[in-house]
């Protein structure tokens, strides 16, 4: 297609004529692309160079201001020119809805050995350090302040490691919806959540057929006009996923990296004193700021509180506990492990303290055989 590149549309036979069309991005961005002048190097579905990237990236969320209905119905007219005929007694058109749909975001790294010398710790961490809850967060589901899979969950999570004559593939599940990591090509690190069941995602939007057009969240349509709602969707999905394994990425032995918080210091005259990883309390403290849900919106206090004192109290004992967590607040200001966000009662992660976290609860969470495979 002069648009689309390589690309199908295909026609039932029999009534009642459904219609299916398959559009590759990347196939597509190509076009405008070569329009805009842009040199790239493009290997079977993937882009291993390009000239300018952010110019590149402009062109690809202009995808996302694509009035569907009208494009998929000039495909139509091209594949299947008798519609309107048999169409007419009936007075209906073709609806237009988004079976399946895959957002993928691809990092570029300079050469092949580049990635290979990540891929592996990055498979690792995936296997080894994300829960099933963590991967519910990674697709927008909703996992409650005690870490546990929420009751009225109805579903199955699952982490597949499958290796194939392309690669090695990590895919996450949750109820048919999936966020997986793969490598393409040898330099390129993809990571692309995949849609079938978008009832399970919100839009902001008027209900149907209300005539006040007043706006609250209702589920997301399979129809084309929530298309743009999937992409940002997907698009925070990928995201989360990336920041979760850039916390792989260190070269700083850890031994080094955790001297820095085992020892005491002195931050504007005042005496704080060492962490402990290894111990229980310094070790459930690190666990809780780490989680998934606090990645984008930071926690509070009082987030802390019900995960480190979860059994019920007074008023003095609440009191006491806010005191303690707003201490402990400051003991890993003072190490840099957190910082608090301008204007707000919300801490989020530095990125040293992200990267020196993660390694420290994976250390806390592995098992002798597996830091055994490690040292060998």
């Amino acid at each position: 297609h002069r648009d689309f590149g390589l690309m199908h549309v295909r026609v039932q036979s029999g009534f009642p004529f459904t219609v299916d069309v398959c559009l590759n991005g990347r196939e597509w961005l190509a076009r405008p692309m070569q329009t805009a002048g842009l040199s790239y190097v493009q290997r079977d579905n993937c882009f291993t160079w390009v000239e300018n990237p952010a110019q590149v990236q402009a062109l690809l969320e202009r995808q996302l201001q694509t009035n569907w209905a009208r494009t998929l119905d000039g495909l139509l007219q091209q594949a299947h020119p008798l519609h309107e005929e048999i169409g007419r007694p009936f007075h209906q058109p073709y609806y237009w809805s988004a079976s399946q749909t895959e957002y993928a975001t691809d990092v570029l790294f300079a050469n092949a050995p580049t990635l290979a010398q990540w891929y592996g710790p990055f498979l690792h961490h995936g296997m080894s350090t994300f829960k099933s809850t963590d991967v519910m967060r990674f697709l927008g589901r909703f996992v409650p302040a005690s870490g546990k899979v929420p009751k009225r969950f109805r579903g199955e999570v699952t982490t597949r490691l499958n290796e194939r004559p392309e690669g090695v593939r990590l895919r996450h599940t949750v109820k048919g919806n999936s966020i997986k990591l793969d490598d393409k090509q040898g330099s390129v690190l993809r990571v692309e959540t995949t849609l079938v069941h978008p009832e399970h995602f919100q839009v902001y939007r008027p209900a149907a057929g209300d005539q006040d057009q007043s706006f609250r969240w209702q589920k997301l349509r399979r129809g084309v006009a929530d298309l743009w709602r999937r992409a940002q969707v997907s698009q925070a999905a990928n995201q989360r996923y990336l920041e979760a394994l850039a916390s792989v990425t260190g070269k700083t032995p850890l031994r080094e990296e955790a001297l820095a918080i085992c020892r005491s210091l002195k931050v504007d005259g005042r005496r704080y004193r060492a962490l402990n990883p290894w111990g229980p309390a310094d070790g459930a403290l690190l666990e809780a700021i780490s989680r998934g849900e606090f990645t984008l919106q930071g926690f509070r206090n009082r987030d802390l509180r019900a995960l480190l004192y979860p059994a019920k109290a007074d008023v003095q004992e609440q009191r006491r506990r806010s005191a303690r967590v707003s201490r402990l607040l400051a003991l890993l200001r003072a190490h840099g492990l957190i910082k608090k966000v301008t204007g707000t009662h919300r801490y989020q992660i530095t990125e040293r303290g992200r990267r020196m976290i993660t390694a420290l609860v994976a250390a806390r969470n592995a098992n002798v055989d597996q830091l055994t495979q490690l040292a060998a």
